[in-house]
């Protein structure tokens, strides 16, 4: 995320507890501080409390007098946006702010907007079909556009965030969204598919500045103890979306093939509604939103800067999260789970009427239970890692109860049991819909200090190519034969992402600066430039050293 930063964590030998936090930057001036430091004697310098090592007078007063006058400021960040603390011994001071809850609270009503408008033509897609004279795969591709869209827009998305910050990319998300719903409003006629098609691309760009937020708002806004929750509930905002837009579209459009006209009146109140809430919550965003606090919310975000500096590399923050042997089995587990469920809301509409005539309205509140459902799961999954931090062992149990509820659903599906379906699909969307936020807090932890919204980026994009996919060859499975057919197709895959998370190694990296900052105290000491010890581990300027001070779960 940042260059030229060193977050280092050593084990004190007296008292078993993390060192001191070593934080650095790269500049020309503190090579030569650098080279007096690497001496073992300067090693694991201790701060303060009982038992602090002597003093030589005459080398401290020979490092003031060696040390440039702005030397103080480039070894102390500046804590994203706040001040380091100038007496020595301290850490960095943090805070809390009351804003924190408005920046979520508008960002995940957008984000539902956003995610209404994904799954509010696929829900009824007989209705589309018969009012615009197209066939169901041209309706299915109005819910895959937002998957083809993301993946090559994700990466200059990802770049804004980093270079540009948090601002511009909401007003961006919130601001597409907006005039993609109000040209749908134009497109309430059966001559005009290509309007509606041209509206949901536009609606489709701007979810690729919606779904990295999540996690790099829970990051800069929220406290450690606060931020598996925080980035639960802003994934939960998309996710009641979907549940509204499982919920909504049966109701205020109902299917009536013989009264066109009233047909088209019913779809332009839903898109005018959506036009009117989309344009209130970009005031609100433009209001509410900003780049990060004064102060930083923890010790992890106050060891970085708030600006990248100007030797940062995207292209090497990218490289350095393929070469991490965990984040690329998480980017394909992960991209395996949320493919699937993106592909069996898509098509729940036509599988439902597959095995149960005239049920439009029902496949609409099936689909509602299961992101409802999915919504409690991720807010029970946030809490618990907030409280537990065991973040392998609660996405392998959560992905594991996934699939036996995908597999429970597939066999039960045709049973001639309406009510049974509703269950299994609450089920499936407890553990399914629960893991998305699961998967991007773990992704933050293992490749920590990389920028969130990359790592997020990317998790999302495997996501969108796995969706792509699976709706593809669900959608032609289901048709052709069976939906037992395309469901089973997706059970053999959600088994395999099982293996490959069990495959993980967790080395929980954000976590471990601030429970180290938490017992002991922060030191600013010069380090080398990034590159002078190539058998350390790197991040884009940032070198981490794991050490037996650094926690990792248990692999299975």
């Amino acid at each position: 995320m940042v260059a030229g930063e060193l977050v280092q964590e050593h084990l004190r030998a007296d008292t078993g507890a993390p060192d001191d936090i070593t934080v650095g930057r790269k500049s020309p001036e503190l090579e030569g501080a650098a080279e007096r430091y690497a001496d073992p004697k300067y090693e694991a310098a201790p701060t303060g409390g009982a038992g602090e090592a002597d003093t030589d007078p005459a080398l401290e007063q020979e490092q003031e007098k060696e040390a440039p006058p702005d030397e103080r400021e480039a070894m102390l960040p500046n804590g994203g946006g706040g001040e380091a603390e100038e007496e020595e011994g301290k850490k960095l001071e943090t805070k809390l702010y009351r804003r924190r809850f408005a920046v979520l609270t508008v960002f995940s009503l957008y984000s539902l907007v956003n995610a209404f408008q994904w799954i509010q033509y696929s829900i009824i897609t007989n209705v589309f079909t018969r009012y615009y004279g197209v066939t169901n795969d041209k309706v299915d591709w109005l819910s895959i556009v937002y998957m083809v869209a993301y993946v090559p827009l994700i990466f200059p998305a990802t770049w804004l965030l980093d270079r540009r910050g948090l601002r511009l990319t909401a007003l961006l998300g919130a601001g597409l969204n907006c005039v993609g719903a109000w040209l749908k409003c134009a497109s309430v006629n059966p001559e005009l598919f290509g309007v509606t098609v041209t509206a949901q691309v536009i609606c489709s760009v701007a979810q690729v500045f919606i779904l990295g937020l999540p996690s790099r708002i829970a990051s800069v806004w929220f406290g450690p103890r606060e931020v598996s929750t925080a980035c639960a509930t802003a994934v939960l905002g998309n996710q009641l979306g979907t549940a509204i837009g499982f919920l909504l579209p049966p109701v205020l459009v109902p299917n009536t093939p013989d009264d066109i006209e009233l047909m088209g009146h019913n779809i332009s109140i839903m898109f005018y509604g959506t036009a009117a809430v989309s344009t209130g919550l970009f005031i609100l965003t433009v209001i509410v939103i900003k780049d990060r606090p004064t102060l930083p919310p923890s010790q992890a975000q106050a060891v970085l800067p708030d600006t990248p500096p100007e030797d940062y590399s995207y292209k090497q923050s990218i490289l350095n999260l393929i070469k991490n042997k965990a984040f690329v089995l998480l980017l394909i587990s992960y991209g395996i789970m949320t493919g699937s469920f993106y592909s069996v809301s898509t098509l729940l509409n036509q599988m439902i009427m597959a095995c149960y005539e005239n049920q439009e309205l029902n496949a609409g509140r099936i689909g509602l239970t299961l992101v409802v459902a999915g919504m409690v799961g991720s807010i029970l999954c946030g809490l618990w890692l907030d409280h537990t931090k065991t973040y392998k062992m609660t996405t392998l149990i959560v992905y594991t109860l996934s699939f036996l509820g995908m597999v429970v659903f597939t066999f039960t599906l045709d049973l001639n049991n309406i009510y049974l379906v509703f269950f299994t699909a609450g089920v499936l969307g407890f553990f399914m819909t629960g893991y998305l936020p699961l998967g991007f807090e773990f992704g933050v932890e293992i490749t920590y200090p990389e920028s969130e919204g990359t790592s997020s980026g990317l998790l999302n994009a495997f996501a969108q190519i796995f969706g792509i996919i699976f709706t593809l060859i669900q959608g032609q499975l289901t048709t052709n034969y069976s939906p037992l057919a395309g469901n089973l197709f997706l059970c053999a895959w959600i088994f395999l992402g099982i293996v490959l998370t069990a495959l993980i190694k967790s080395e929980l990296k954000r976590h471990n600066v601030n429970m180290g900052a938490d017992s002991s105290h922060l030191q600013a000491l010069p380090t080398e430039c990034p590159g002078d010890n190539p058998s350390e581990k790197k991040a884009n300027g940032v070198k981490l050293e794991p050490t037996v001070s650094f926690s990792t779960e248990t692999s299975l």
